[in-house]
């Protein structure tokens, strides 16, 4: 026996689109069912833009779940595009009824969505690196995460996380790629094909940035990460003043030259009035193939000294989030989209950036903000 039409959308229901996460029922994504007596189903489905790179995502998903169903003998998909009238409604339902006007909706009062904008004084720290298994790290862990590649120069977190395709725009939305579960969004998705160079100057960056935070639909993120560029240029003060409640997570290795370089970056927080973090020290150690021994390929004692720094500079404790450990495979993995913590999540690199990714997502309960039902007491 065929199922019924309801049976079928309670199935398609389960569906998400892969851009937006949410059930494409919910999003006025099907345009029609219809099911012939021999259990042949013709799911009729709106795209959001013509030639949608995730269009056989979308049809695999279906024809799935529709399968499942007693008495469905085939599943067809029909491809249609949305007109200008549905996604300006798409939008709307989208961004709720604040309409289609520009806002940072982290920067919202009651915002949900903890943020991380992770610096470090100087290149070749592996800031990316660390801000990518730490993403990985927390979306496995069951929370919603985004990265938004700030650093604009040097972008690198595309290749990172595996991503490739390039972004879909719905009306005035950017709908960010997905990769390990976590929403991406970099300048290197919109450039021409090819490595070439990003000549802009600080109003660009800025105006950049600002669309990264209001033209993306990020949905509601638990944690966003920020890699920013290194140094305290033109981004790093645009975060401050257009993300104030954003947290700096300061990325720095162990010999004091570095550490000297990644105070500094710090310390713009005296001046921003942001919060840091805490501090990771990448690179730590390299762990002897045939013992236990350490060895301090770039010495010691730089993460601590710019926690130390920090706390003098800034007057509150700036914790040492941790060390991680000098592994190959933690490079192998960024050039193959492959981040450690996915695919050895037990090496000593990856337990430590999952030890930390755990310690970041534990967000502080306050009264901060909160309505209490209390009322005075009648003598």
């Amino acid at each position: 026996m065929a199922p019924s039409p309801e049976m079928v959308m309670t199935e398609l229901a389960t569906v998400n689109d892969p851009e937006i996460r949410r059930p494409i029922t919910e999003l006025d994504m099907v345009k029609s069912v219809d099911i012939s007596p021999d259990g042949v189903v013709r799911v009729g489905v709106f795209l959001t833009v013509a030639g949608c790179p995730l269009k056989d995502t979308i049809t695999r998903d279906i024809t799935a779940a529709v399968t499942r169903l007693d008495g469905v003998t085939r599943v067809h998909v029909d491809m249609d595009v949305m007109s200008t009238e549905q996604r300006k409604n798409l939008q709307t339902k989208l961004r709720g009824d604040r309409g289609p006007e520009k806002e940072i909706p982290f920067s919202r009062p009651g915002s949900l969505t903890r943020v991380f904008a992770v610096a470090s004084g100087k290149g070749g720290v592996g800031k990316s690196s660390v801000t990518v298994n730490l993403a990985a790290a927390m979306a496995s862990s069951g929370l919603k995460v985004g990265v938004l590649d700030a650093d604009i120069y040097g972008h690198s977190v595309p290749r990172m996380l595996g991503v490739s395709e390039r972004p879909t725009k719905v009306e005035d939305m950017i709908m960010p790629p997905v990769a390990h579960d976590i929403k991406v969004i970099s300048v290197g998705m919109f450039k021409p094909e090819g490595n070439s160079a990003v000549v802009w100057r600080g109003p660009m960056l800025d105006r950049a940035l600002y669309q990264f935070l209001t033209d993306v639909y990020w949905g509601d993120l638990d944690v966003l990460l920020m890699d920013l560029p290194p140094g305290t240029g033109d981004i790093a003060i645009s975060v401050a003043q257009r993300m104030p409640s954003a947290e700096i997570l300061v990325v720095t290795t162990p010999q004091q030259a570095a550490a000297e370089v990644a105070e500094r970056a710090g310390s713009i927080a005296a001046q921003t009035h942001q919060q840091i973090a805490g501090v990771i020290e990448n690179m730590a150690w390299l762990p002897c193939p045939h013992c236990d021994e350490r060895i301090p390929v770039f010495g010691e004692g730089g993460g601590q000294t710019v926690a130390d720094a920090l706390t003098r500079t800034l007057g509150s404790r700036v914790p040492l989030l941790g060390q991680v450990p000098i592994d190959l495979r933690l490079r192998e993995g960024g050039d193959e989209g492959k981040p450690l913590v996915l695919t050895d999540p037990d090496a000593p690199a990856s337990a430590e950036l999952r030890r930390i990714a755990a310690g970041l997502s534990k967000k502080a309960t306050s009264l901060k903000g909160l309505k209490l039902d209390l009322s005075p007491v009648k003598h």
